[in-house]
């Protein structure tokens, strides 16, 4: 049996495991340990063996400012790592209850390469140099054994196989740190039509579902009401202008009041008017923003005049090749939902700015080549 010196040695309290009839072990590693012993540059590694994702080093800012704005309550998953080299685990007790529970003993000259999580080793390693009092504390790793990191691309991939990124929906739900996502939560439980017909999971709704809205929807169109990215800081005076334009767009859209009175269902509203649609919604965001700054002291009766105007799809005139193509089908991207705020502002008053009218003139030239 191999006995590793603890004096040439990385000892770990470890928890030992089977999968597939191999070992692993789950460590808890102080993070200072982190840039120290794991590969980070892709040329230490032999191009053969290399099993991580391209670093986006944009993502590393992120994730160290995530770390030390919240150095009382971050919190990281675990890391997976192979092992190239002489490892050892010592059970505590010989009692078979606790025989994987004990220390791994890791050679000095061993090799660590990261299968998952190079990105938070990396805002680790960052983090540590404007918070070195977090070296103590620790994050698990869990280590495969591979000889020659001959696997590692194998586990990286399995790894990852069933992976499903949550929708952005839900990623609003779930965030307790984000004011604007708060703030969105809170306007769609103090609203009546907003917290009977919000998707809280999905980002696009089936033409069948239930809903009207989805918080994603909601939460973008705040964004463009405000004019703002995410994670900026907002005021308590955007608080209320948000709270305000929801008030006033859910009193005054007749299709949506009609989906409350339960005389009219939302699948009906998304197959025959654009008010069903994330493009309406962010657009209206656009528009409130114009309307602000047009007018910060009346600019809730500029929303006022959105009654009566015709949302429906058949009114190809106003919102083909705006807010739905040639087809029919519903188009949400950058421009039209520019293209659809600017249709709203003009049938509410609102004047045009440099670029909507560039948007306009592209649009009536692309018209006229056809």
């Amino acid at each position: 049996m191999l006995h590793l010196n603890s004096a040439f040695s990385y000892n770990f309290p470890a928890l030992r495991g089977v999968q597939a009839g191999k070992e692993y072990f789950v460590v808890m590693c102080p993070l200072r340990l982190i840039p120290k012993i794991f590969l980070f540059d892709e040329e230490e590694i032999p191009a053969q063996y290399r099993a991580q994702r391209i670093l986006n080093k944009n993502r590393i800012p992120d994730i160290t400012s995530y770390i030390v704005e919240n150095l009382n309550d971050y919190v990281f998953s675990s890391l997976t790592a192979s092992i190239d080299g002489e490892l050892e685990f010592i059970p505590f007790s010989d009692d078979q209850t606790w025989s994987d529970l004990g220390i791994l003993k890791i050679s000095l000259d061993s090799r660590f390469l990261i299968n998952d999580g190079q990105h938070r080793r990396a805002a680790i390693e960052e983090a540590l140099k404007i918070a070195p009092e977090i070296g103590d504390e620790t994050i698990s790793v869990v280590f495969f054994k591979d000889e020659g990191l001959k696997k590692s691309q194998q586990i990286f991939a399995d790894l990852n196989r069933h992976a499903i990124n949550t929708t952005t929906s839900i990623g609003i739900l779930y965030d307790h740190r984000d004011r604007l996502s708060i703030l969105t939560k809170t306007v769609v439980s103090e609203n009546e039509l907003l917290s009977r017909y919000t998707d809280n999971e999905r980002v696009s709704l089936s033409k069948n579902s239930p809903k009207l809205f989805s918080l994603n929807h909601i939460y973008n169109t705040n964004l463009r009401l405000l004019d703002i990215s995410k994670g900026d800081h907002i005021t308590d005076d955007d608080e209320n202008i948000v709270k305000s334009f929801w008030k006033i767009v859910c009193n005054t859209i007749d299709e949506w009041q009609l989906v409350l009175k339960k005389e009219l269902s939302p699948k009906q509203v998304r197959m025959d008017y654009i008010v069903g649609h994330g493009v309406f919604l962010e657009a209206l965001g656009v528009v409130g923003n114009s309307a602000i700054k047009t007018d910060k002291k009346n600019w809730i009766n500029y929303l006022k005049k959105l009654r009566g105007i015709d949302w429906s799809r058949s009114n190809t005139k106003d919102w083909e090749g705006r807010a739905f193509n040639k087809n029919g089908r519903i188009q949400k991207n950058n421009l039209t939902i520019q293209l659809t705020a600017n249709l709203i502002k003009q049938r509410i008053g609102l004047p045009l700015g440099d670029n909507d009218l560039k948007l306009e003139e592209k649009l009536n030239r692309g018209d006229k080549d056809e």
